[in-house]
């Protein structure tokens, strides 16, 4: 279905809890290596992005749950997270940098995490691990990474605790093969993505929502997301963080919470793309569902 003249819904599959076909592709994904982007959402905040020779996977949630979360989609394809170069963790929450996934990736992976995040990472049995600050920049191969500010909490236990690991999130901006890709991670809105909108972004990996009924602090709602785009102006907006999650028991108990949830397991990507397209923006809002291809204009490197 085509929400606007700006947003395509896309995706093969049956979508969570009997919702209406929003669209198809028939083509499987190509998992070979290619110089310009090509993305794959494997469903909560984890994406795959080829570039610049490289292959990175964002925040991998590869499991069937995690902690009191159980996931409503299948787990992901391990075709898909095999041969990644590149893992890049937002921040230390259990749902984006989760240990027992990281453990399934290949041990010559290089992990990128918030400054201050490294030692204990280490500890958990990974090497290969660098840090970035906000507005630090590492590359590999041809692929540039930058760190840039996210609006959320770092502790790994949330909020509202003072002990244990903390290190600030971030987003990611990833420049090469002349394309430019911003994952933001979890974050609210600030004004520094005024400043992204310099970067020309081809693409912007958007969260419209979260795993519960309701969102807590440092979240992007999809009217939220939709101002992001305002700001950030790219040519491409991917919503992720949505379909993918829900607390163990919520979508299947006959409860007044079930409706709910089942409904944000479908809504927040439309809803985000409708808001888009009322702005009069001229970013394209590119919906696949968890453990599809992103399919961009085709015949268009962005």
């Amino acid at each position: 279905m085509v929400v606007s003249g700006f947003a395509r819904v896309l995706g093969p599959g049956s979508p969570p809890f009997g919702a209406r076909t929003l669209g198809t592709v028939g083509a499987a994904p190509n998992t070979d290596r290619v110089g310009g982007p090509r993305l794959h959402f494997l469903g909560h905040s984890t994406v795959r992005v080829e570039l610049a020779g490289r292959t990175v996977l964002t925040d991998p949630l590869l499991t069937a749950s995690v902690g009191p979360l159980r996931r409503v989609v299948p787990v992901p394809d391990p075709a898909l997270w095999a041969d990644v170069d590149v893992v890049l963790l937002s921040h230390l929450h259990a749902d984006h940098l989760h240990v027992r996934s990281l453990r399934m990736l290949s041990t010559g992976a290089r992990y990128v995490v918030p400054r201050g995040a490294g030692a204990w990472l280490r500890r958990h049995g990974f090497r290969r691990v660098d840090e970035l600050a906000a507005g630090e920049t590492l590359a590999d191969g041809a692929l540039r990474i930058t760190a840039v500010h996210a609006e959320h909490s770092g502790h790994r236990w949330g909020p509202r605790f003072t002990g244990g690991p903390d290190a600030s999130a971030v987003g990611h901006l990833l420049e090469g093969a002349g394309s430019t890709v911003y994952v933001s991670g979890d974050t609210a809105l600030h004004d520094g993505m005024h400043l992204l909108a310099e970067r020309s972004l081809d693409v912007a990996v958007l969260p419209v929502w979260g795993w519960g009924a309701d969102l807590g602090p440092g979240h992007l709602d999809p009217t939220e997301a939709a101002e992001a785009v305002a700001r950030l102006r790219p040519r491409f907006a991917v919503p992720v963080h949505w379909g993918t999650l829900a607390p163990a028991g919520t979508t299947r108990l006959p409860t007044p919470l079930r409706a709910r949830m089942r409904r944000l397991l479908v809504e927040p990507p439309l809803t985000f793309a409708r808001e888009v397209a009322a702005r009069g923006l001229p970013t394209e809002v590119v919906v696949a569902r968890p453990g599809e291809p992103v399919p961009l204009l085709p015949g268009v490197t962005p």
